[in-house]
C-alpha cells in the first residue's frame, strides 16, 4: 500500500480525540511531502539536526514533535518553532526549554516522560520525581512552558498483556497527577503511548497520541 493509503488506513481507525504522529526519522523530505499531501500534519522525529533540516524544507503548517531524548544544549535550535516535546525527564531540561522559549517569546507544550518499561535503556521519571518536579519553586516560576501530558514507551515484547499493563500504569500516572496537581488545567489532557505495534492497544487504554512510523512508511 502506497503511504497515503496507510495513513488513511490508520486514520479510519482512531478515535476523533487521537492525534497521529507521524514517525518521520530517517526518512527523505520527498517520503514525508507524501504524507503531507496525503493530509498528514504531526510529525514527529528524534534528533534535532534532522529536524531542523525537514523543518526548513517543507511547508510552515507542519506540527513538529520531538519525541527523542532531548540534550539541553541543542533546545535553542527548535525552541522558534516546536509545536510539542515529548521527553521531558529534568527539571533542569524543562527550564532550559522555559528559556529558551521566553527568547522566542513563546510557551511550549512538554510532557514528562515516564520509565514504564522493564527495560534499563529507557529514559524517564517515576512517579515521585514527576510529583517532586511539579511541586518544586523552580517549575512554579517557569513561565514558557507548559506540562500538556505525559508521554511513556512499553517493552519491546510481543506479550500484549505486559504491554496493556505499562500503558495502564502511565494512565493511572496520567489520573493521579491531574487530580492532584492539575485538576483546573483544562490543557493537561494527552498521555502520548503506542507506536506501530502497539497503537490499538494504547488506544484501547487511553492514549491520545500515537507515535507511528513503520506502519505509515514502512521498514526502516
Amino acid at each position: 500500500m502506497s503511504i497515503a493509503q496507510n495513513l488513511q488506513y490508520i486514520t479510519n481507525l482512531l478515535p476523533e480525540q487521537v492525534t497521529l504522529v507521524a514517525v518521520s526519522k530517517t526518512k527523505p523530505v520527498k517520503t514525508l511531502l507524501e504524507a503531507y499531501k496525503a493530509g498528514q500534519r504531526h510529525f514527529g522525529e528524534n534528533k534535532v539536526q534532522e529536524m531542523n533540516e525537514k523543518q526548513e524544507a517543507l511547508p510552515t503548517d507542519i506540527h513538529w514533535h520531538l519525541i527523542g531524548h532531548l540534550q539541553s544544549n541543542k533546545v535553542k535550535f527548535i525552541a522558534p518553532y516546536v509545536h510539542l516535546i515529548h521527553s521531558v525527564d529534568s527539571l533542569k531540561l524543562l527550564q532550559e526549554i522555559d528559556k529558551q522559549a521566553k527568547k522566542n517569546q513563546r510557551i511550549i507544550d512538554c510532557l514528562l516522560q515516564f520509565h514504564i518499561a522493564e527495560e534499563e535503556t529507557k529514559f524517564g521519571l517515576s512517579i515521585q520525581e514527576a510529583e517532586d518536579l511539579i511541586s518544586s519553586q523552580a517549575c512554579a516560576e517557569l513561565k514558557n512552558v507548559r506540562i500538556v501530558g505525559i508521554m511513556g514507551m512499553a517493552t519491546f515484547t510481543e506479550d500484549q498483556q505486559q504491554i496493556r499493563k505499562e500503558f495502564r500504569q502511565l494512565k493511572q500516572y496520567f489520573e493521579h497527577l491531574k487530580t492532584n496537581h492539575f485538576a483546573s488545567s483544562t490543557y493537561f489532557k494527552e498521555i502520548s503511548m503506542g507506536m506501530s505495534s502497539d497503537y490499538l492497544l494504547a488506544i484501547e487504554e487511553g492514549s491520545t497520541i500515537i507515535r507511528v512510523g513503520s506502519s505509515i512508511f514502512g521498514e526502516r
